[in-house]
């Protein structure tokens, strides 16, 4: 049960850091061969934040 959870917040999460990614690309006027790196960093580096909140959580039950 507590592994559904933790992926629907994982799904939801990363769906609001990439909207603000996008917002964030069109204030500052990113040109848009730049944006896909950008993209990439910040989805894998909130990936691994994801995974160790989720090996966090499954070895304190």
């Amino acid at each position: 049960m507590i592994i559904a959870v933790v992926i629907l917040f994982a799904v939801f999460y990363l769906f609001q850091i990439n909207r603000m990614t996008y917002a964030l690309c069109t204030r500052k006027e990113i040109p848009e061969e730049k944006q896909p790196k950008i993209f990439r960093t910040i989805n894998v580096l909130i990936t691994i934040l994801l995974v160790s909140l989720y090996v966090k959580t499954l070895y304190s039950i």
